[in-house]
């Protein structure tokens, strides 16, 4: 296991920016940036030992300050979407920006894949980590409460992408962190992933409105073109007619976990058989959206000169369910002053 460190250039602020970029046994290498606590690569090998970088991007930080897609961003104060861009928490409403129509999405300027984080490294034996953190303060994208918050990344010789997120607030607050990476196991710049297969522990959906917001109810997947509880092609039933593919233009759906331990699971998996290549995915979150990059517009200023186009990437985003401020009957995501925010999320990766 070995790490290094180099320049990544300076933001529009004059802040320097560093990409830290961290390799196994096994040759996988995955890199960040303290710019936004971004995950900026992830290289892993397939069935022949090929290495490809496996995830959407930028080559420099100036993509990263525009990207409008979310590629390797941390999000938070809360992911996904608020109804109505406002919450009411102790007898007050609090009102968000309203970047999303009518709605909040992904809580707002500045956004957490923004800012500058420090960094802290630490190296054990079979793994390595290193600690993004930072002070998101009181008022910021108009959330209450002082927020003590840390993602902390680490590689093991498993090939397991760890991701660890940690946050305190002085006040009640709505916390929901998640990572928006986007995935393509044939390689970053290889086209679509409709042939990649999914499969996703889930017995139910949460489906919503026009504009994406929940509706409160809990659907059963069964005989839907929602379910993946199958190890299924995710081009298959993609363009159904079937109201809620309308409504996001392919995937864009929170699942309900099979997840009532609370404890680190495994909740999905995605597979690329040209490749052999494999992506589990662990949580202990309730919910994970299901996105296929359906609103992708051509992004022309990729790694290695690549074009994304729709439909190029696929995200899991593990979370509390979208609008779960607002909708009573689902999981919370109030955060108590003084209580910890603990979540895990792991990707693994491996060949068949």
């Amino acid at each position: 296991m070995k790490i290094t460190q180099k320049p990544f250039g300076k933001t529009k602020n004059g802040e320097e920016a560093t990409l830290y970029t961290i390799t196994n046994s096994n040759g996988m290498k995955v890199s960040f940036t303290d710019y936004g606590a971004n995950i900026v690569s992830i290289i892993v090998p397939d069935r022949n030992g090929k290495l490809d970088d496996v995830a959407l991007g930028f080559e420099n930080i100036e993509g990263y300050e525009d990207n409008k897609p979310g590629f390797g961003s941390f999000i938070g104060r809360s992911a996904n979407r608020i109804g109505g861009a406002k919450f009411e928490l102790n007898g007050k409403v609090y009102e968000l920006e309203k970047n999303d129509g009518a709605n909040n999405l992904h809580g707002g300027s500045p956004g957490y894949n923004k800012v500058m984080y420090d960094t802290e490294i630490f190296e054990d034996g079979d793994m390595i980590s290193i600690e993004f953190s930072r002070l998101s303060p009181d008022g910021e994208q108009g959330f209450p409460g002082n927020l003590d918050i840390t993602v902390t990344y680490s590689l093991t010789d498993n090939n397991e992408l760890v991701i660890e997120y940690h946050a305190v607030s002085d006040k009640d607050t709505v916390v929901n962190l998640t990572n928006h990476s986007y995935f393509n196991l044939s390689g970053h710049n290889s086209g679509d992933i409709l042939n990649h297969k999914v499969w996703i522990n889930a017995d139910k959906f949460t489906p919503t409105t026009d504009d994406l917001i929940p509706t409160g109810e809990l659907r059963d997947v069964s005989g839907t073109p929602m379910d993946f509880r199958t190890l299924k092609r995710i081009g298959d039933d993609i363009d159904s007619d079937y109201e809620p593919l309308r409504q996001a233009g392919g995937y864009d759906h929170n699942y309900v976990l099979n997840n009532e331990s609370g404890e680190v699971e495994k909740v999905a998996e995605l597979v690329d058989e040209s490749t052999g290549r494999v992506m589990e995915v662990f949580t202990n979150k309730p919910g994970m959206q299901f996105y296929t990059s359906n609103m992708l517009t051509p992004v022309e200023n990729g790694k290695d000169e690549a074009t994304y186009g729709k439909r190029a990437g696929v995200c899991f985003e593990t979370q509390y369910f979208p609008n779960a401020c607002n909708i009573k009957s689902f999981p919370s995501s109030i955060l108590k002053a003084g209580q910890e925010y603990d979540f895990v999320t792991i990707y693994k990766f491996s060949c068949r």
